[in-house]
């Protein structure tokens, strides 16, 4: 099998270039082509991988090109640069490295809080303009002052720790913050109003979302104590930019400091040249160590993907480790034939899926699994549907999904079983690994039998009555269809009966049709799977 191929199309360490060739990866490194949009789409469609920075543009131009694309890996947080729903209709997974700036991007925050706190920038242009402005730069102590925080995640966490260490008192809102983690981080967790009639200094560390753009209002900045001093390192949109500048000039907010800004690059801004606000290019991530780091750390991430099947801080795909992919290998490809068999079976519009996971399968990465089955099912709809993809196809038709966890409840240590809802019918399918590592179906429309998963297949439903096997047999001979194994199951003697055959090519049209003609099968239907 030929080695994944990657390439990088922005600057990158030579390092880090070099994680990629000591796991066994081709990788070109052309740190320019990035910003040559008609190039990088003429030979995007050689490449497995692609690694960037922010110069990189991943446009649905791009996309579209890249015919073998399986994994973008943004070295750094932000993937504005990336159309990731267009990734995600492509399949294509989007990686970023969330951890590898974290430090450096929360000592920008609370740099950017003691210019602020000091008027250091001003008093230093003064300073160097021959003036001597002593009294004209009052500033304020950190300590004893209450820092608001708002989301107290990786960055906001460590900007807490830090601010305590100043002997400032923390308070954070963050939706996702328990009690118990904001005793141990010795802060107090606190609703958004009180936040902002509380905080002296108040620091954002959430992503832009629907739920957080403009999260600082015109009329939450209103809120705010007079006097107090707001620092944005993260992202831009969160602040009503022309709001601020509103109280700023009016005197409400004593001063801003920020480091990202709504429109970027930031020619001009509301902020720019007011009297007391500190501002920096986007600055959050540019030190030495942060950029080696996140290098690395995209490298790693992505290699890890093309040569295992892991998946590390993806944004449109649920992460899965390289230990779990080692566990949950079979059970993905097991999730993904149980989808395959319900979808192949289902011909009219799908409403509902519904996923029961029992045992050891209850244990492990559902979301992951959920995106197999759905993957699975959603074949039917096109060949190139992936885990990535599949959910995007399955919301777009309004499909519902839901789960089930039970613990062990039968004979096998776990199994998972898929049933799809129409408006006509419910289809279900079960099944569980073996010790082998193998996916077996264990039942099919609720009767129990013990099917290994074949490329060919042929699936029938009779009454339970002689002549069955025969009729089978004698038909796939007469039509040189050789059968390699045969599974029999039925509800009770005499009740609803199951066939399932491996055979060495597809049933030919012919075939099925000299089956219908004995009038013993209510359903023949051809299978197709994806068997390694």
């Amino acid at each position: 099998m030929a080695a994944p191929k990657v390439l990088v199309s922005d600057k990158l360490s030579e390092t880090a270039v070099q994680i990629f060739r000591d796991r066994g990866i081709d990788v070109d490194f052309m740190p320019d082509l990035g910003k040559d949009k008609e190039k990088l789409a003429e030979v995007i469609g050689q490449y497995d991988g692609l690694a960037i920075r922010s110069a990189t543009k991943v446009t649905p131009t791009i996309l579209e090109a890249a015919t073998n694309l399986k994994v973008v890996g943004r070295a750094g947080i932000g993937t504005d640069n990336v159309d990731k729903d267009a990734a995600s209709q492509k399949g294509v997974i989007v990686m970023n490295t969330p951890f590898g700036n974290m430090i450096t991007t929360a000592e920008h925050a609370i740099a950017m809080m003691f210019a602020v706190a000091r008027q250091i920038p001003e008093a230093s242009a003064s300073t160097h303009a021959g003036k001597w402005e002593k009294s004209k730069f009052m500033g304020v102590e950190l300590t004893g002052k209450t820092l608001g925080v708002i989301g107290a995640g990786n960055i906001g966490g460590i900007v807490c720790d830090r601010a305590r260490g100043l002997k400032m008192k923390v308070i954070a809102y963050d939706p996702f913050l328990t009690e118990e983690k904001a005793d141990k981080m010795q802060i107090e967790k606190v609703d958004l109003d009180e936040l902002l009639k509380r905080a002296d200094f108040i620091t954002l560390h959430v992503p832009l979302l629907d739920a957080t753009k403009n999260i600082l209002s015109r009329e939450n900045l209103e809120k705010t104590k007079k006097g107090v001093r707001i620092i944005n390192c993260a992202r831009g949109g969160l602040v009503d930019e022309e709001a601020l500048a509103d109280l700023l000039k009016s005197g409400h907010v004593a001063g801003a400091a920020f480091d990202v800004f709504a429109v970027e690059p930031a020619k001009e801004n509301p902020l720019f040249n007011l009297p007391n606000v500190v501002c920096t290019p986007h600055l959050g991530a540019a030190t030495t160590e942060a950029q080696e780091n996140v290098a690395l750390q995209v490298a790693e991430q992505m290699s890890d993907y093309l040569l295992t099947g892991a998946v590390q801080n993806a944004l449109n795909m649920p992460s899965v480790t390289a230990e779990e992919a080692k566990v949950m290998g079979p059970w993905i490809e097991l999730a993904g034939h149980l989808g395959n068999f319900t979808g192949q079976m289902t011909d009219e519009p799908i409403k509902a899926i519904n996923i029961l996971y029992d045992g050891v399968a209850a244990d492990m990465n559902l979301e992951a699994l959920n995106c197999a089955v759905i993957a699975g099912i959603m074949k039917r709809v096109s060949s190139d549907v992936n885990m990535v993809s599949a959910p995007v196809f399955a919301k777009d038709r309004g499909i519902q999904i839901s789960t089930t966890n039970q613990d062990k409840s039968g004979t096998f240590d776990g199994y998972i079983k898929v049933t799809v809802v129409s408006d006509v019918r419910e289809r279900s399918i079960a099944g569980t690994v073996f010790s082998d590592g193998k996916p077996r179906f264990i039942q099919i429309k609720g009767i129990n039998i013990d099917a290994e998963v074949g490329q060919h297949m042929l699936y029938t439903t009779n009454e339970d009555v002689p002549g069955i096997i025969g009729a089978l047999g004698q038909t796939m001979g007469q039509n040189n269809v050789n059968i390699a194994n045969f599974t029999l199951g039925r509800s009770e003697a005499g009740g609803e009966a199951i066939a399932l055959l491996y055979v060495d090519e597809q049933v030919p049209a012919e075939a099925r049709a000299k089956l219908a003609e004995t009038g013993l099968f209510r359903q023949i239907k051809p299978l197709e799977f994806d068997v390694a």
